[in-house]
C-alpha cells in the first residue's frame, strides 16, 4: 500500500497543534499567562499556565490555581483569560 502524500511546507493546523514545540514550522512554546479573576473579591490576578507553586489570591488568600506537574489546574469558580503572546495563528 502506498503512504498518502502530505504537504510537508503546508501541514494542517490539527497536524502542526499535535507537533512538538521545537519541530514546528514556527517554534513557539506551549505556555502562556492568564488573567484569572478570584470568586470571592473579584481581584484580577496574572498567572503563569504552568505554575509550580499554589498561587493565591492577593485581596483574599483564597487558591486560585494548583500545579498538577503539566498545566496549573484552576479552582471551580475563577474565571481566565488568556494572553497569548506567542500564540501561532494558522490560517488558511
Amino acid at each position: 500500500m502506498p503512504k498518502m502524500m502530505s504537504d510537508l511546507l503546508h501541514p494542517t493546523p490539527e497536524e502542526e497543534r499535535r507537533r512538538h514545540k521545537k519541530k514546528r514550522l514556527v517554534q513557539c512554546p506551549n505556555s502562556y499567562f492568564m488573567d484569572v479573576k478570584c470568586p470571592g473579591c473579584y481581584k484580577i490576578t496574572t498567572v503563569f499556565s504552568h505554575a509550580q507553586t499554589v498561587v493565591l489570591c492577593v485581596g483574599c488568600s483564597t487558591v486560585l490555581c494548583q500545579p498538577t506537574g503539566g498545566k496549573a489546574r484552576l479552582t471551580e469558580g475563577s474565571f481566565t483569560r488568556t494572553h497569548n503572546i506567542w500564540v501561532m495563528s494558522l490560517t488558511l
